[in-house]
């Protein structure tokens, strides 16, 4: 089969989706790889450590998708200014692509539609389930991991002020307040990193057992008061609350997240839109220099106010809407992302060509759309079309 990896365009996004490791485990396999020159340069893998492992070094991206039977991305297809053309025109009918898709952000609805309508077929990574066989799979996991490492120390950077206590000659600075919503793989991490740091840490999650993991780590919970019959589902994943919970939830975080100088947001709903936990009003309250730091931004946010792949200020809050957190630790996210893309692609290349198998849950989770038609769940719904 003809594997082809494009250098991603995302301003600022230095990964790439297959490293001369994986590079060359995909060829001792019996496939071909296409690497764009220049693909692995910003996570600092470099073109003769491809062409050594046994790539093939494309000069041109469009020669590239035109080659390839499967892409294999980091981030979800973008306008290419290089080309003046879309990714998703770039690529061709019948051609698989594997990245983040995140197919229910409603910034990504019409580039999905027309992913369709161009007959590609989508499957995105964010949509690997997390049970056993396909944890080597799980890119979400992964990248949640760096996401909560780098997303806490972007927060320390653009905070005026200590996050540790600190005693000097005048007097003593109080730590500073972080709060974790959302105490998932990348909330935990959130935390960690942030008791490193000195912080005095607060959590909320809808889920009990994610709360108990979070004083593991020494963390005030938040009460939101929403009952495990209602906020938890198959394997552990939070669902989606109704319109009455959302507002107890509203009106739990309300009084906290005032006193608050860092605000972490992690809260998914696996395949769907994010929930809005951070109304404009709660961010009003947050006094002027605070940072909320918003990764749940691919799949709409958890803030009301995020705006999509950029840093803003609101209100006198520094709002973190980076869309590739990730990407901040090229090296090391990098490594982590291409191992799950060459598990995903073994596990779905049987006879030289991807073969999708709608029994297995892992096939079926993360398939976006095929034969013209956009089948993702999520995305549907997201859209009104359910």
């Amino acid at each position: 089969m003809i594997i082809g990896v494009p250098k991603e365009i995302m301003h600022g996004e230095n990964r790439v989706a297959a490293t001369p490791e994986t590079v060359q485990k995909f060829v001792n396999d019996g496939h071909t790889v296409l690497v764009e020159k220049g693909a692995g340069v910003g996570s600092f893998f470099m073109d003769e450590a491809y062409a050594a492992a046994g790539a093939t070094m494309v000069d041109n991206a469009q020669d590239l998708y035109d080659q390839a039977a499967l892409v294999l991305k980091v981030k979800e297809p973008l306008f290419n200014e290089a080309y003046q053309k879309h990714e998703v025109d770039m690529m061709h009918a019948g051609q698989f692509l594997i990245t983040f898709i995140h197919p229910a952000s409603p910034v990504n609805h019409e580039m999905v539609k027309k992913m369709a309508a161009n007959g590609i077929i989508g499957l995105t990574c964010d949509g690997v389930p997390r049970i056993s066989r396909a944890q080597k799979m799980d890119a979400l996991t992964s990248m949640s991991t760096c996401a909560g490492y780098r997303g806490i120390i972007m927060a320390a950077e653009k905070l005026a002020k200590f996050i540790p206590m600190t005693t000097c000659a005048v007097g003593t600075m109080k730590p500073a307040n972080v709060l974790v919503i959302g105490v998932g793989v990348a909330g935990m991490q959130a935390l960690a990193t942030a008791k490193r740091l000195g912080a005095r840490l607060y959590a909320a999650d809808i889920r009990d057992m994610a709360c108990e993991n979070a004083t593991s780590l020494g963390a005030k919970i938040v009460d939101l008061g929403i009952p495990d019959s209602v906020s938890v589902g198959e394997g552990g994943y939070a669902l989606h609350l109704s319109d009455e919970w959302l507002a107890k939830e509203h009106e739990a975080l309300k009084d906290v997240v005032k006193d608050m100088d860092i605000i972490f947001l992690s809260a998914l709903v696996p395949g769907k839109l994010a929930p809005i936990l951070i109304t404009d009003e709660m961010v009003k309250s947050m006094a002027p220099g605070s940072v909320i730091v918003d990764i749940a931004i691919d799949q709409g946010g958890n803030c009301e106010i995020t705006t999509p792949g950029i840093e803003d200020v609101k209100h006198g809050v520094v709002i973190e809407g980076i869309k590739n957190i990730p990407g901040f630790l090229p090296t090391s996210s990098t490594w982590m992302y291409a191992k799950n893309v060459y598990e995903l692609a073994t596990h779905l290349i049987k006879n030289d060509t991807v073969e999708l198998d709608m029994n297995d849950p892992i096939d079926a989770s993360i398939l976006v759309c095929r034969d013209g038609k956009l089948v993702h769940k999520g995305a549907l719904e997201a859209m009104g079309l359910l």
